[in-house]
């Protein structure tokens, strides 16, 4: 019975085919019809489609991870008012109103975003501003209160004294908003709360955040904390500040806490350090400073602090730490945006000896040193950028900079104010030196947090100094052809390793390949050149050494007889101001191979894209102000790019 339906369902099916077959002979095969068996032999099992099957990043995301708002100390005692629900919208691209309420909005919003307010009093002068009730009934909280509102004069002092008491122990405990406060667990809240209110995934995506804010001796140490989790597992993990008995400056003790949150709450959280050019030689130092004999570091150290840190912010507002023409003096480029005036507070000033602990370039070589003494990288990290930003105004397009305090925001005055005075009252560095912050970017398969943090952790993440330039960068063994393939992704993660990884020796002690593409900012300037930036450790002689090589440029230019490439030019009008992009390239590509590879040699590569000359925002304020400025202010700049390195690794 089985057999015999079977066989009169066949019989009809196959009449109801022969006849619409006889009706539409001519028609095309249908998009579900199975293909003939010689094209999947053909294929090999490899589907037609580039797209299918993929398993890895196909999506690069832009964002800031570095904002301040309101409720960090210095901020709101600035005349901050903007909170994080503000600086949300502002970063997914509402228009609002600036601190010294001017209209503002970004060109493009940014595809991820995180507020870092500072862990040491969060929240406390926003509540001392506004007067809530449990500031108001103390007394002390009620005289600073008046004072701030009084604005002026009694408003800066007031933002002084109020630094003094804190410093010197002589705040009220109801002020020094810590750990235990019951308002500082109620400011940590709403934090967490506002980032929950902001999370899109796949629009817009926020993460839960702070910064540690370590000053010792006022040299810089500030690393900012970022959690993978949402509120269930960070609603009660109090941030970690430096004040104690809870807290400490000693960063062991941060990546303890950091250890301590992801046994207890099942979760992922990292650190990022920055502004080592303001930590008068302690951000990379090769000594345990906190120790009283400041031994060599150990291999505890450097486990932890490559566990915890697996990314540096290398550019900001407050200058670009990539390197510095002093340690690297072959370098055309080094002389960048650089801050080498002293520590954060200008307490003490720079000294040349402090350099080599305080730039990106020089600890990533200074870590393969510590390696091969410690059986571990302690500075094995990415390169990011961000803002550091504390008006709550991410703003790093350099016709849109709103300053990095509100005093900064646009006015006539604002590029010629005095940043800070050195002891004698001679000025240590003027506002105009400000940047406009830099932007991180993430390769990841989709714009949630997950995604992006463990884009983050696995180093797979470059810097920009503001423009939103597509760069990819592989290792490994690659032909010259598959720079002039159009799925860069698939041929890269095939044959190699992307940003962040590790290379081993390749087949017969040849050099490795790298496979570097660098798309423009759509809506920004033209490619100068891409260059690869190598580090190494002599095997003969145990130096340290590093070379930039220009590996692809644009136009017809040629290396001279010193081997420099000549400039791309200039197409930059002041009088405007704005560039044309008849010279520099859209696009750059190409396979490179080192030809100084010594097999025996442990070393790193990275990537620095540098864009054609644009405006600087001196320009635009030159311009829109009617100003004149001295020759020493910067009116020009050339972008760019840097890329987390790529590091070889000789066998055994």
């Amino acid at each position: 019975m089985i057999a015999i339906t079977f066989h009169v369902f066949m019989r009809s099916a196959i009449t109801r085919v022969l006849l619409a077959a006889t009706l539409i002979s001519a028609a095309p095969l249908t998009a579900q019809e199975t293909p003939p068996a010689s094209t999947a032999n053909v294929l090999k099992g490899k589907p037609y489609s580039p797209y299918a099957n993929r398993a890895f990043p196909t999506q690069v995301f832009f964002g800031d991870t570095h904002v301040h708002t309101a409720l960090s100390a210095d901020a709101g005692g600035g005349g901050t008012r903007l909170e994080p629900r503000d600086a949300y919208r502002f970063a997914r691209g509402e228009q609002i109103n600036s601190n010294t309420g001017q209209p503002v909005r970004l060109a493009r919003p940014f595809d991820f975003f995180m507020i870092t307010d500072h862990s040491d009093a969060m929240g406390a002068i926003s509540d001392i501003i506004k007067g809530t009730p449990n500031i108001l009934a103390d007394p002390q909280g009620k005289e600073f209160h008046e004072a701030f509102n009084l604005g002026g004069q009694a408003a800066l002092d007031a933002v002084r004294d109020l630094i003094a008491a804190f410093s010197q122990g002589e705040l009220s405990s109801e002020l020094n908003y810590q750990p235990g406060n019951p308002a500082y667990a109620r400011v940590w809240n709403d934090i967490i709360d506002a980032a929950e209110e902001f999370n899109s995934p796949g629009v817009f995506t926020t993460f839960i955040a702070f910064e540690w804010t370590s000053l010792v001796k006022g040299n810089n140490l500030h690393r900012n904390v970022i959690f993978r989790d949402g509120a269930r597992r960070t609603r009660d993990a109090l941030p970690f500040t430096t004040t104690p008995p809870i807290g400490s400056t000693n960063p062991r003790d941060l990546w303890t806490w950091l250890e301590n949150y992801e046994a207890t709450t099942g979760g992922d959280v990292i650190a990022i350090p920055h502004n080592g050019n303001l930590s008068n030689g302690w951000m990379f130092s090769q000594r345990d400073e906190f120790a009283e004999d400041t031994p060599v570091l150990d291999a505890a150290y450097a486990k932890a602090r490559a566990r915890w840190e697996p990314l540096y912010e290398a550019t900001q507002m407050k200058g670009d730490g990539e390197t510095h023409p002093m340690l690297s003096p072959e370098d055309e480029f080094a002389n960048f945006e650089t801050w080498d005036f002293g520590n954060l507070d200008v307490s003490e000033a720079k000294t040349p000896e402090m350099l080599p602990a305080e730039y990106a370039r020089e600890a990533l070589k200074h870590g393969l040193k510590l390696e091969a003494e410690l059986g571990m990288n302690p500075f094995k990290f990415g390169m990011v950028g961000a803002s550091d930003t504390h008006t709550g105004l991410s703003t790093p397009d350099q016709d849109n900079f709103y300053g990095k305090f509100p005093s900064y925001e646009p006015n006539e005055a604002r590029a010629e104010h005095v940043g800070k005075p050195y002891a004698d009252g001679t000025p240590a560095y003027y506002t105009w030196q400000y940047i406009t912050g830099g932007v991180t970017a993430v390769w990841a398969e989709e714009n949630t947090r997950e995604a992006i943090f463990d884009g983050m952790k696995r180093r797979e993440a470059y810097a920009t100094t503001g423009p939103r330039m597509s760069v990819r960068f592989f290792g490994g063994e690659f032909a010259p052809e598959d720079a002039r393939g159009r799925d860069l992704a698939r041929i890269g993660y095939a044959k190699g390793v992307p940003m962040g990884g590790d290379l081993r020796a390749p087949r017969d002690g040849q050099a490795p390949s790298f496979l570097v593409y660098a798309l423009r900012d759509p809506i920004g300037a033209n490619l100068d050149r891409i260059q690869i930036v190598k580090g190494w450790v002599d095997v003969q002689t145990g130096e340290l050494a590093e070379k930039v090589y220009d590996v692809a440029w644009s136009g017809a230019r040629a290396m001279d007889e010193a081997g420099k490439l000549p400039s791309v030019g200039n197409s930059v009008d002041l009088s405007v101001p704005s560039w044309t992009n008849d010279i520099g390239a859209s696009e750059l590509g190409i396979v490179w191979s080192d030809p100084d590879f010594d097999p025996a040699e442990h070393a790193f590569y990275y990537a620095r894209v540098i864009e054609i000359p644009t405006p600087r925002w001196t320009a635009y304020d030159a311009v829109k102000f009617g100003l004149e400025f001295p020759a020493e202010v910067p009116l020009v700049t050339q972008e760019r790019a840097y890329t987390s390195p790529i590091w070889y690794m000789p066998e055994g």
